[in-house]
């Protein structure tokens, strides 16, 4: 019986976690690190002059969309400056200020930016 009462308390407080990460993703989608907007897991994201502002569309597909992977936002709520728009192939992407936001292959640890700049186009999102 003891035992039995562990596991429903471990698989409980594994389903509250769980639910308190998801809310937490939810309610906070990026946040500021040094000036620098990050995903939660503190990875740079980055925003494509080539998008344009507003219209909830992202230009970055194919092979693109293989070196900077959209930020994906399947569960996160708009607001606060974020928004969801609709990648060509269905998938949601977030976006801050009607800009879509992206990771860059090449930034391999939280804190990395190595992608600022890259063909003059790719920049991280300063607050």
């Amino acid at each position: 019986m003891q035992y039995a009462k562990r596991i429903i308390s471990v698989v409980s407080m594994a389903a509250v976690f769980g639910l308190s990460q998801s809310v937490l993703a939810a309610d906070a989608p990026a946040k500021v690190v040094d000036g620098i907007l990050v995903n939660t897991a503190g990875m740079t994201l980055y925003v494509f002059d080539k998008d344009p502002a507003d219209t909830g569309k992202s230009v970055c597909n194919g092979p693109c969309a293989a070196l900077w992977p959209a930020v994906t936002a399947a569960d996160v709520k708009a607001g606060g400056g974020y928004s969801v728009i609709t990648r060509d192939d269905g998938a949601k992407q977030l976006a801050y200020k009607g800009k879509p936001l992206y990771l860059w292959v090449k930034d391999s640890k939280p804190g990395d930016k190595t992608g600022d700049g890259v063909n003059g186009v790719w920049h991280v999102v300063k607050e």
